[in-house]
């Protein structure tokens, strides 16, 4: 029985058995924003070894704790107060779930006692909640807690991981109860690994082996699931090309020869077999319908989730199971069958001359000497001073797409961007969550983030969280001024003889030539406002170099700076 006091016997706090049982599932990191009725579960975390982050919002707290899920395997965990804390941490629930990654959220929630009566930040939180959770649940007890919590955890990482919520009310937080009475569990098994059927297996190799023009799609399941070593072996025994997702960037190293991402329009507009290794034919990829795709093209589809398979396009053959293992499975029928696509085939050759044409139009804008910098000059000189192995964070609208293509990444899960929901304001969580991970596993590893001047707005904040727990972030603000675009300050100041700036200014605009670095120097980081480049190689040389401290550049370029014109639009609207 619960009570205030404790009854005969070792006594144990909720708060004390929420942190003992993440700590039971291998729970590491906790991020959050603390209050009423949260706090003593954040300092219960700590003093059973979970490492607690305190952020300035709790949308940028979910975030980095579902960047955590995706980089370990286990999820991180987002805490929040009732109410509005729990409402901005929506976001971050339903990005993790889109993206598919493992996210435990626990909400503080009114007394019991109170349900109904108007209590201090009353809200549904369970019912809320599920719409953007595959589990949300309220403890019916104290004792059961340990359960409920395993629970989550297993479910956030079993099957399609995503994110799951769980409700803790105020008055069960500091009550206690007998530690006998408890119903302790231990920590979950590691999630099945389920292979294709074989009959599937064999139809998908004799589809390939068939191709004229085959394209093999890695997506971030695929990095997700740790199958880089068998989709290398896979690429090097078929000499497939590849295009890999954003965030699928490195599974297979962007420099590796079958590499075909600066060919992507044509590589998915000719293919006539498709493989789809943990790749979703949503919005990223066009939906796999025409005029981005064949009409005939035919789709193996292998992922871990059976209602995905089919969506949009009808199947030529569906492997269902975890993609490392489906993975391994197709490389060891292929090793039986000694079949390798030909390296002079037609279809390479066309791929390797739009690949040139396409590397050269960007060659060109990067070494444009002209001032105010455009995209491409930014990106050609952090390409050529950052670390091969640095972990890589990027959001924006120009600044993200433009830096996909020229960054390389040449490791898996080191690329974090806006992702299948198309998230801004996810960069400085990403960057935290990165940071912290890599502190524990890969210390000598760098986390840089390359914000658009809007997305670094979502969550400039955090660049005291940032400072505070001195994290040796580097950030590149790429700043145009604004939304896609903006104006310079001549124009601007021109525009504002025309009025007030809410009728005037165009929506897209932001103020001109923001000092964003002053942000990071106020919290004791180091800023720099640069616009040439030999103030950003300066800068970059001085950041890179310095190993201790948090570094904020902020890079001015031409405000009417854009993408080099595309074949096809970057976003495939609706013919209706």
């Amino acid at each position: 029985m619960a009570s205030g006091s404790g009854a005969e016997g070792e006594a144990v706090s909720g708060a004390q058995l929420v942190a003992e049982s993440l700590k039971a599932q291998n729970i590491e990191y906790m991020f959050g924003v603390v209050g009423i009725p949260v706090t003593e579960i954040a300092i219960a975390a700590q003093a059973v070894g979970i490492k607690y982050v305190g952020m300035r919002n709790e949308q940028a707290a979910c975030y980095a704790a579902s960047a955590v899920g995706y980089l370990t395997g286990r999820p991180g965990v987002c805490l929040v107060v009732s109410g509005p804390g729990f409402l901005h941490a929506l976001g971050g629930m339903a990005n993790a779930t889109m993206n598919c990654w493992p996210l435990i959220v626990i909400g503080g929630s009114s007394d019991r006692n109170q349900e109904t009566m108007g209590a201090f930040q009353e809200f549904p939180q369970v019912e809320a909640g599920r719409l953007y959770n595959k589990l949300s649940v309220r403890p019916s007890s104290l004792e059961v807690i340990p359960a409920v919590i395993e629970k989550a955890v297993r479910t956030s990482i079993y099957g399609r991981p995503g994110s799951c919520y769980i409700d803790v009310p105020g008055d069960f937080v500091n009550l206690q109860v007998n530690k006998s009475s408890v119903k302790y569990v231990e920590c979950c098994l590691p999630p099945p690994v389920s292979t294709a059927e074989h009959s599937a297996v064999s139809e998908a190799v004799s589809i390939i082996a068939r191709s004229k023009q085959p394209l093999l799609i890695v997506g971030k399941g695929a990095a997700y699931s740790r199958a880089e070593n068998n989709i290398r072996k896979l690429v090097d025994l078929c000499g497939l090309p590849f295009l890999p997702t954003p965030m699928a960037k490195g599974v297979v190293p962007d420099n590796h020869p079958n590499c075909v991402a600066a060919a992507r329009s044509t590589a998915l507009q000719h293919a006539d077999v498709i493989i789809l290794l943990g790749a979703r034919l949503n919005w990223i990829l066009h939906f796999g319908l025409p005029p981005r795709f064949r009409q005939d093209v035919k789709v193996i589809q292998i992922d871990i989730c059976a209602e995905e398979l089919g969506n949009n396009v009808r199947p030529a053959a569906i492997l269902l199971g975890d993609i490392n293992a489906v993975t391994k499975q197709l490389v060891e029928e292929f090793s039986k069958r000694l079949w390798k696509y030909p390296s002079n085939s037609e279809w390479w050759k066309r791929l390797k001359e739009k690949i040139m044409n396409n590397e050269q139009r960007s060659k060109g804008l990067a070494l444009q000497k002209s001032l105010p910098m455009n995209y491409y000059t930014v990106f050609h000189h952090i390409r050529e001073l950052i670390p091969k192995d640095c972990i890589l964070v990027s959001e924006g609208a120009n600044t993200m797409d433009i830096g996909r293509t020229m960054l390389p990444n040449y490791y898996p899960r080191q690329r974090l961007d806006a992702g299948t929901f198309g998230t801004m304001g996810v960069g400085l969580g990403f960057a935290i969550a990165a940071a912290m991970v890599a502190k524990d596993r890969t210390p000598k590893k760098r986390v840089i983030c390359i914000e658009g001047d809007s997305a670094f707005g979502f969550s400039g904040m955090e660049v005291e969280t940032i400072c505070r727990y001195n994290l040796p972030i580097l950030i590149i603000v790429v700043n145009n001024n604004g939304i896609y675009t903006g104006l310079d300050a001549d124009v601007w100041t021109e525009m504002l003889k025309f009025g007030d700036p809410t009728t005037c200014v165009p929506p897209v605009s932001l103020l001109p030539n923001s000092h964003y670095e002053e942000i990071m120097s106020a919290f004791g980081g180091k800023g720099y406002f640069v616009k040439t480049p030999e103030e950003l190689q300066g800068a970059l040389k001085a950041s890179l170099t310095d190993k201790q401290t948090p570094h904020l550049i902020n890079v001015m370029i031409d405000p009417q700076s854009e993408r080099k014109k595309q074949e096809f639009p970057w976003l495939t609207r609706s013919n209706l």
